[in-house]
């Protein structure tokens, strides 16, 4: 798209070159050089001139429409586009000047050419130049004429074509209207099929219409925030489950409504999740990707879902339950992402995703494995109130741009953050840490605050890094371990 762009523009550039270039030698062939005489026995070339300056006036035409062309920003939509502007009135003064124009290049083409006349010559030759004269400014005029009668046609053209433009868009509009009512009627149907069909039209309807993106993206957000009980059974036993068995999606509940219900909750995550991959499994740029969109899932019942590699703009994920994994892998968060108080059943998977804003996961349960490693925290990082399960909580490779709090925080199982790197200072004051915490190799830039911090097994800080600071504030390291003044490493504490 951006390589066609730029060739128009080169075009129009060697257009309008080319229009001026012809401009300049048609004037030079109009004007008479020594004499009348030289004009009169060449007379040929005033002709080639008058050719000449309607090519580069057609040059210039094409070359400043070809400019336009390219300016225009381009739409992948296959709809109708809006007209883009108010074609302006002509005004009540155009006729009568462009009448004086004529008649004023007319008269003054004449007199010039006569006032050149030659006063040799016999009566005959003198009676023949100021005829010739005549002709030529009557051909003149003519010619200003016409160019001026191009300009009415164009303009026509352009008003004609405006209104076939508004016409087609109008018929448009009416008609995307239509099947979006027609579509969310769909939605409420109480047949599986039928809600399933309203979601792919919607679906066809936001990739034909970029317009509507937004409104269709809500819509179906707001479908899965609708009420919805998932059949669950126990896992199977599991060792790290003893305590909190958990629940997993029933695959095998075979009933209509849940089946059904189940299915077509299961196309809409995949529509979402499909228009919010900017590329395609082999890199490519996809067509199907609907831009940086918000989603609003506050609340939603949401089975097996998976948004790795998505970008989004904002996301508010607050009550949600998700049933099943819960894959964000390599996501993109653009903006605020809220987990308020969400319940994971089974593992959350966030491995190297990325959190441009304020990231919240206070109140957060994940039944099963957490899995935060590689992760970019940009903004702000608050897990107050997480409960995470038996199974392994993992930050390891994550960084954190600002201040990240795990103050009061459980994990009762590893606790993982080897060569986490926090950029700004982090608390886990009062964090209860119920087995092994590892956090070798980490780098904690500013401040790090254990204070009250219970471990019941000794933390391991091997290779970890405290670099100086002028920034830096008072560091509280658990018990059995110190900073080196000299190396900046953590190193255990003598005896």
């Amino acid at each position: 798209m951006r390589h066609h762009a730029h060739v128009a523009l080169r075009l129009s550039k060697v257009l309008s070159g080319l229009s001026a270039a012809l401009l300049l030698t048609a004037a030079g062939l109009a004007i008479p050089s020594e004499s009348w005489a030289a004009i009169s026995a060449g007379i040929v070339e005033v002709w080639v001139a008058y050719l000449l300056a309607i090519l580069g006036a057609a040059s210039a035409i094409a070359g400043i429409a070809l400019r336009r062309k390219s300016e225009r920003p381009k739409s992948l939509s296959a709809a109708p586009a809006p007209p883009e502007r108010q074609l302006q009135l002509i005004p009540s003064w155009t006729i009568p000047a462009g009448v004086l124009l004529v008649a004023t290049a007319t008269a003054s083409t004449i007199l010039w050419l006569q006032a050149d006349i030659p006063s040799g010559g016999t009566d005959i030759q003198q009676a023949q130049l100021r005829a010739t004269a005549i002709r030529t400014g009557l051909s003149v005029g003519a010619g200003v004429a016409g160019a001026l009668a191009l300009l009415v046609a164009l303009r026509r053209q352009q008003l004609a074509e405006r209104t076939q433009q508004a016409a087609e868009y109008d018929a448009v509009e009416k008609r995307v209207t239509e099947l979006y009512v027609k579509a969310a009627e769909q939605l409420g149907s109480d047949k599986a099929p039928v809600r399933l069909a309203g979601l792919y039209a919607l679906e066809r309807l936001a990739q034909d219409n970029p317009i509507h993106r937004t409104s269709i993206t809500e819509v179906i957000c707001a479908y899965l925030r609708m009420p919805y009980k998932v059949n669950e059974v126990p896992r199977e036993p599991d060792p790290d489950y003893a305590e909190n068995p958990g629940l997993e999606p029933d695959e095998d509940d075979s009933s209509e409504d849940s089946t059904g219900e189940r299915q077509v909750r299961l196309a809409a995550q995949r529509i979402l999740a499909r228009h919010l991959r900017p590329s395609t499994s082999g890199g490519l740029a996809s067509p199907s990707y609907w831009g940086p969109l918000r989603i609003d899932l506050s609340g939603a019942a949401l089975v097996n879902l998976d948004l790795s590699k998505c970008v989004i703009s904002e996301a508010d994920f607050s009550n949600a339950i998700f049933y099943g994994k819960a894959i964000f892998a390599e996501v993109a968060f653009a903006g605020d992402a809220t987990f308020l108080e969400a319940t994971f059943r089974s593992s959350a998977l966030f491995d190297d995703a990325d959190f441009a804003q304020w990231a919240s996961f206070g109140g957060t349960k994940i039944l099963g494995e957490a899995r935060f490693g590689g992760v970019r925290f940009k903004g702000g990082t608050w897990f107050g109130g997480t409960q995470f399960s038996k199974k392994a909580a993992w930050f390891d490779d994550t960084v954190f741009m600002e201040s990240a709090s795990f103050r009061g925080q459980i994990f009762p199982g590893r606790a993982i953050f080897d060569r986490a790197d926090f950029k700004d200072g982090v608390d886990f004051d009062s964090t209860e840490f119920n087995e092994s915490a590892w956090f070798e190799e980490s780098i904690f830039r500013l401040s790090a605050n254990f204070r009250h911090a219970v471990f019941s097994e000794p933390p391991s800080l091997e290779g970890a890094l405290a670099p100086p600071s002028d920034e830096r504030g008072d560091d509280v390291w658990p018990d059995g371990w110190q900073r080196d003044m000299k190396t900046t490493m953590l190193i255990r504490s003598p005896g």
